[in-house]
């Protein structure tokens, strides 16, 4: 089985329903936007004729941060927004990135979700989660496969054919 050929599209196990920051969102908007859906991260996006262009990227980690900071040293000026804690020019995937080529980036890069975009249009996230379940899937199949191959012929079904007369 050629790998690059048969391995499941981003697209197909990629999670569309995903909550969004707005870059003008309070510090306490986004943590409360996290809180509430039990998410660890979120895209932040401009919304452009119907479209969803993602502009950052903000986790917990960058919450906390700004959190512990602002709380420690005291109310930052100008207040602390999605736009001024988010992560500019996050790693994304396409839709089209072939199953493996996730597989290396998330293990060589330890990161936990990746947005995808198509022409800067946020289309879904991915997560570690998703990728092994694909992989695990994609696992089932090629060992199918391979042990099919190595199984050999029913020679009853083989054997049978030769008896098979068609009726016309």
């Amino acid at each position: 089985m050629n790998n690059q050929q048969n391995s499941p599209q981003t697209i197909s196990f990629m999670n569309k329903h995903v909550h969004v920051v707005t870059p003008e969102m309070t510090l306490l908007q986004v943590i409360q936007l996290l809180l509430k859906h039990q998410i660890s991260n979120a895209p932040v996006v401009e919304n452009n004729d119907g479209k969803q262009i993602l502009v950052g990227f903000i986790s917990e980690r960058d919450c906390l941060s700004a959190l512990s900071n602002e709380v420690f040293f005291g109310n930052s000026s100008p207040q602390q927004s999605a736009r001024t804690i988010m992560r500019l020019h996050p790693v994304c995937v396409t839709p089209e990135t072939e199953l493996f080529s996730l597989v290396s980036v998330f293990v060589s890069h330890g990161f936990r979700h990746l947005p995808v975009v198509k022409e800067c249009e946020l289309l879904g996230i991915v997560s570690r989660r998703d990728i092994l379940k694909a992989l695990e899937v994609y696992y089932e199949h090629e060992i199918k496969d391979r042990d099919q191959r190595r199984s050999p012929p029913d020679l009853t079904k083989i054997i049978n054919l030769r008896f098979l007369v068609d009726q016309d």
